[in-house]
C-alpha cells in the first residue's frame, strides 16, 4: 500500500481511452491511493445529449456500471479540484486530451499543480494537455507516435519507450504500456 493517503485526480472528458482510466484507477486504487475521477463534458460524443454522461471510445461511462463510486474512487467536478489538495493530475489518452486542451480551467490547474511540484502523469494522447500547459519544454517525453511532431514542436524531447519520468512528470505510450506508466507513478510515491 505505498500510495496510502496520496490522492490521484483522473481528468477525462469524452472518448477517452478507456483502458486508460480503468487501469490506473485499479492499480493506483489498489496500492491504497484516494482516486478521484473528475468527467469534463466536452469533447466529441458519439450519442450526444445534455443527459449521457461522459464516455470513453469503447462505451465506458463516468461514473462506472460496474463499480459506483464510494469504494475505488469518487466523482468531482473540476470546480471541485484545488490543486494544493492533488498529489498526482493524471490524464488518460485518446479523443479526450484534444477537448481538455482547450479548456482555460484544466490548463490553470496543470500550470499550478507543477508549479507546486505536483505528480503530473499522462499517456497515449495524454500530453498533447501537457503541451497546451507549456510545461514540456526541455522534459523527456514519451506518448503516442501521433503526438511525436507536437512534443518535439513544443519543446520536449521525445523518446518512444513504454514511460518516462522526468522530474515530476511521468508519461506513457500506449495502452500496452499501461503496467510501466503505473509502475513509474507508484515509484515516483514510494522514494518520496
Amino acid at each position: 500500500m505505498s500510495l496510502m493517503g496520496k490522492n490521484v485526480v483522473i481528468i477525462v472528458a469524452n472518448e477517452f481511452e478507456d483502458v486508460e482510466l480503468l487501469y490506473p484507477l485499479l492499480r493506483l486504487s489498489e496500492e491504497g491511493a484516494k482516486i478521484t475521477v473528475v468527467p469534463v463534458k466536452s469533447g466529441l460524443h458519439p450519442r450526444p445529449s445534455a443527459e449521457k454522461p461522459v464516455s470513453g471510445r469503447y462505451g465506458t461511462p463516468v461514473p462506472l456500471e460496474v463499480m459506483a463510486p464510494g469504494k475505488r474512487y469518487i466523482i468531482k467536478t473540476l470546480e471541485e479540484i484545488k490543486p494544493e489538495e492533488v498529489d498526482c493530475l493524471l490524464f488518460p489518452g485518446g479523443f479526450s486530451p484534444d477537448a481538455l486542451r482547450t479548456n482555460k480551467k484544466v490548463i490553470e490547474l496543470v500550470k499550478r499543480a507543477n508549479q507546486l511540484g505536483k505528480l503530473i502523469a499522462a499517456i497515449c494522447h495524454g500530453p498533447q494537455v501537457l503541451i497546451s500547459a507549456g510545461i514540456v519544454r526541455g522534459k523527456r517525453i514519451t506518448a503516442y507516435k501521433a503526438v511525436r511532431d507536437d512534443l518535439i514542436n513544443a519543446g520536449a524531447v521525445f523518446e518512444d519507450v513504454p514511460a518516462v519520468r522526468d522530474g515530476n512528470i511521468i508519461t506513457g505510450r500506449v495502452p500496452d504500456d499501461l503496467p510501466e506508466f503505473c509502475r513509474e507513478i507508484i515509484s515516483f510515491f514510494s522514494k518520496q
